[in-house]
């Protein structure tokens, strides 16, 4: 990426002051989403981004990201530097407007930035206010300037600290505790994520994150851009064809950049991005990619003779089985929807892409007839593959909630209807799912037994796994259908309760249990409806006292507390089935005692990934994970 030198002119009359900052620190929750670790982690992506836009706008092609000892941040770019100039409006140095009132920018001007990843935040003067402290360091016109800032008032007046011939901005800051409560501490693995897709999505740029905690430190820096974004996601699979399909083109300031590569497994994994922000609910740009590529598709297996003329066309599902694509988009003036704000709403994006993406990919196929036939070979499979589901999915569809005789046999029913209050546990094995239906409250309290491992679906396609029998009364039993029959209104119970036994079997099944749903009925995870069981690993008796506890630290606690010499009965849980129905009721059913733990995702990449790696075909990248992570492994109980 190379860096402009041409004269430029970012300086005080492009910085407009809107509002100001004492809002922030009241109610921090509505400028940073949350003040939990991903709040804290918000006030990175802040700073970063305003580097980012010195980037996109050819001003800056390294980035450093430090993490300090005292957890306190460091980001250093080489861009212009932010100006340093008397704002006419506030008679305070731009630098000092930049940091101290919100939504002061080069952004909201129009001329200073063409294209902004910040918007979707509030800018650094955010950061300053929930900060302990800021440190400012600006290099241009050939001077140093600082500017020290606490819980967002700044300590003294710009001054010039020294000369230099470069340019661009330092700023270091320390979250302020008083408002992270939760934490103040930073993830090097979570900061690394993000910074990662940085540099993806920004291709030349160098980012370089280091931990002085740790020692640990990377480098992010892809020529290839979101090509090399493709193969990373692709690592854990085998692709159809060697390089990914690249696509790039600028109608109207807007710039559009699509990769994409088939790989042999049956997921679908397709992300969007808008000015670097994850659109994770789609948009305009993810509508135009996919109905150019069924239609470019169709088109060709029609022409080629692999769809005969009485057959009925392939559907989007069909063609985008086993596609792994990045869609990238960056404008001028983006308007975002949805209720994350992660929808693009922007109506023109959709006909540039598509007419885009067709002609290119129309060329691919022509060029490339063996990768071509593969790919259509694949659609046709998944297409087969669709019409059997189908079949097996109308077992499973419950006709009208009236008709109990369609559930399945071995489901214990709760009484209520009011799907609200109900929870559903499924539970592993039949011992312990006698004991549940035993210790649960009939009320509103479902047992659903599972009988051995389900399938894995990551290795298999939807017709295969609607023949399983455990799988089949998952689904029926929950009522909100599958795929693209899932409709969330129809689920029978608002808490989905994962119940194993705490070993590495258990383990096993609840990871084959999560797949199903994250890859079938990820709304469930979305909403919150997924929880995990926590029953106790210990129980600890004194004569006709008993106390449970859910880890070994927690049962030597309550063996300290019994005191010394004391005659204790030490009892550890192999599984659910050796709890009777009253003891699996106190310490793992009760809402009144119990502890759950819900099932969320922060981030569908990794989420993706994770899957992939431990789940699916590839041996390698499942070998690589467990030799990075075996040494945080404290107990293995095999």
């Amino acid at each position: 990426m190379s860096v402009n030198s041409q004269h430029n002119t970012y300086d005080e009359s492009q910085i407009q002051v809107l509002e100001g900052l004492e809002a922030v620190r009241k109610r921090p929750g509505m400028y940073i989403g949350s003040t939990s670790g991903k709040g804290l982690h918000h006030l990175v992506w802040e700073v970063v981004d305003n580097s980012i836009d010195e980037a996109l706008a050819g001003y800056c092609n390294r980035i450093d990201v430090i993490i300090h000892e005292d957890d306190s941040i460091t980001v250093i770019d080489n861009g212009r530097g932010i100006p340093v100039g008397e704002n006419a409006k506030l008679k305070k140095s731009t630098l000092e407007v930049v940091m101290t009132v919100l939504h002061a920018g080069g952004k909201f001007g129009g001329e200073g930035y063409k294209v902004s990843g910040g918007l979707h935040g509030v800018g650094v003067s955010v950061v300053n206010a929930l900060s302990e402290q800021v440190v400012v360091t600006v290099k241009r016109d050939g001077q140093i300037y600082e500017q020290e800032y606490r819980r967002g008032a700044a300590q003294h007046e710009l001054k010039i600290v020294g000369n230099t011939e470069e340019t661009g901005t330092t700023v270091r800051f320390k979250p302020d505790s008083m408002i992270f409560t939760e934490t103040t501490v930073f993830d090097y693995d979570t900061l690394a994520g993000r910074i990662r897709e940085l540099a993806f999505l920004n291709k030349g740029i160098e980012i370089n994150l280091t931990d002085e905690r740790t020692e640990m430190s990377d480098t992010f820096h892809y020529e290839g851009g979101i090509i090399e974004f493709v193969q990373y996601l692709n690592r854990t699979r085998d692709p159809l064809h060697e390089l990914p399909i690249y696509v790039e083109g600028t109608k109207d300031h807007i710039n559009i950049e699509v990769a994409l590569q088939y790989n042999d497994g049956y997921s679908e994994n397709i992300y969007s991005f808008a000015n670097n922000i994850n659109t994770h609910e789609g948009g305009t740009h993810e509508s135009g990619f996919k109905s150019a590529l069924t239609r470019i598709i169709n088109d060709y297996s029609r022409k080629m003779g692999f769809v005969k003329e009485n057959e009925s066309n392939l559907t989007g599902d069909d063609v985008r089985e086993g596609l792994t694509a990045i869609i990238s988009v960056k404008i001028p003036e983006p308007q975002f929807e949805g209720q994350t704000k992660t929808k693009l709403g922007n109506s023109e994006v959709r006909g540039l892409v598509e007419s885009l993406f067709s002609e290119k990919l129309q060329q691919f196929l022509d060029e490339n007839p063996a990768v071509a036939r593969k790919v259509m070979e694949k659609s046709l499979q998944a297409a087969r593959a669709r019409e059997a589901a189908r079949k097996a999915r109308e077992l499973t569809r419950r006709k009208s909630a009236l008709e109990v005789s369609s559930l399945p046999g071995k489901l214990a029913d709760c009484s209520s209807k009011d799907a609200s209050i109900s929870e559903i546990y499924i539970v592993e094995g039949d011992s312990a799912g006698g004991s549940a239906k035993l210790g649960r409250d009939r009320h509103f309290q479902a047992i659903l037994p599972l009988r051995g491992k389900i399938l894995n679906v990551e290795k298999a396609r939807l017709d295969k796994i609607l023949s399983n029998l455990e799988i089949r009364a998952m689904i029926t039993a929950l009522g909100t259908g599958i795929s693209d029959d899932f409709d969330i209104a129809k689920a029978r119970y608002h808490k989905i309760i994962i119940m194993t036994d705490a070993d590495v079997d258990g383990a096993h099944i609840r990871t084959l249990i999560l797949t199903f749903f994250y890859r079938y009925m990820r709304k469930l995870i979305e909403e919150g409806y997924i929880y995990i069981a926590q029953p106790p690993l210990f129980k600890i008796e004194r004569s006709k006292t008993v106390r449970y506890a859910m880890s070994e630290k927690e049962r030597d606690t309550i063996i300290s507390e019994f005191g010394e010499g004391a005659k204790l009965t030490i009892q550890r849980y192999k599984g659910l089935g050796e709890m009777n129905g009253t003891q699996l009721w106190e310490t793992t059913m009760d809402p009144d005692t119990r502890t759950m733990l819900q099932v969320r995702i922060e981030d569908a990449i990794k989420a993706d990934l994770m899957f992939d790696t431990l789940m699916g075909d590839n041996v390698e990248p499942r070998r690589e994970f467990i030799q990075q992570y075996a040494k945080y492994v404290k107990n293995l109980d095999v």
